[in-house]
């Protein structure tokens, strides 16, 4: 992990990481709000997850990561309201096969949790630009 900086949306997102590359799903949903909407572009077309039960469904996808490293292009929060923008560039491996690609995620917080996640990918794991 690259670039990410020593602050509370920074330990935030470490064990964000840390919990995706532990598969800890449950844990991982602790990080967001009982009514948290994920907004995701992963398929090239808007997906919408409101609620435990779908961002759940949702990230059943890490299941399949057999590797992850994060390096920040870009970093950018607040403090009032409480919000995380960053840019990453995403190597892992899935299904025996590498896959390198951009992510433009965007968190905003209520009461320290993720309320709003707009899950963004930038460029695609067959290159393509979103």
């Amino acid at each position: 992990m690259k670039g990410v900086p020593s602050t509370r949306l920074g330990n935030l997102y470490k064990e964000h990481i840390e919990l995706i590359l532990k598969k800890d799903i449950e844990a991982l949903l602790d990080q967001y709000t009982d009514d948290a909407v994920l907004i995701s572009s992963f398929m090239k077309e808007p997906k919408y997850y409101k609620g435990r039960d779908q961002l759940r469904e949702h990230m059943q996808g890490i299941l399949g990561i057999e590797g992850l490293e994060t390096d920040i292009a870009f970093w950018a929060e607040t403090e009032e309201p409480e919000t995380l923008m960053i840019v990453e560039a995403i190597t892992m491996t899935a299904g025996g096969q590498e896959a390198k690609m951009r992510f433009a995620d965007s968190w905003v917080l209520r009461d320290g949790k993720i309320a709003i996640h707009f899950a963004g990918m930038t460029q695609y794991p067959d290159g393509s630009v979103a």
